[in-house]
């Protein structure tokens, strides 16, 4: 699990790259972080309802039929999620804010790949 902060920017960040629906969102997640992350559906689905309710992602809905299907049987309903204008300004603030915090940390833990530091 990851803090709501962290949540979100990951969450942005995918949707940068193109539409998702919110399984392929936690696949990807567990996918690009080899594991070390997970977005449990009972923390992807209301951070998703509350980023759509903040204008920083559009939904649209698309029906799923099975290949097994028969002509005339429904299918079930995905929901697809996309950046909007407004979301991508979010990523932006939220990257650039990240990478400062990062580098205030920076300054404390020494350059990456230095090994230890000697006090």
């Amino acid at each position: 699990m990851l803090p709501r902060d962290s949540s979100e920017l990951v969450l942005l960040s995918l949707l940068a790259d193109g539409p998702m629906y919110g399984y392929a969102i936690s696949k990807e997640v567990g996918a690009r972080s080899e594991g070390r992350m997970k977005l449990t559906p009972g923390v992807l689905y209301p951070l998703l309802r509350r980023m759509e309710a903040e204008g920083l992602v559009l939904t649209e809905w698309e029906e799923v039929k099975s290949e097994r299907a028969q002509e005339g049987d429904e299918g079930r309903r995905r929901k697809w999620y996309k950046l909007s204008a407004k979301g991508r300004k979010a990523l932006d603030h939220r990257i650039a804010a990240h990478r400062a915090y990062t580098a205030v940390l920076d300054a404390f833990i020494g350059p990456r790949g230095g090994g230890e530091t000697s006090r």
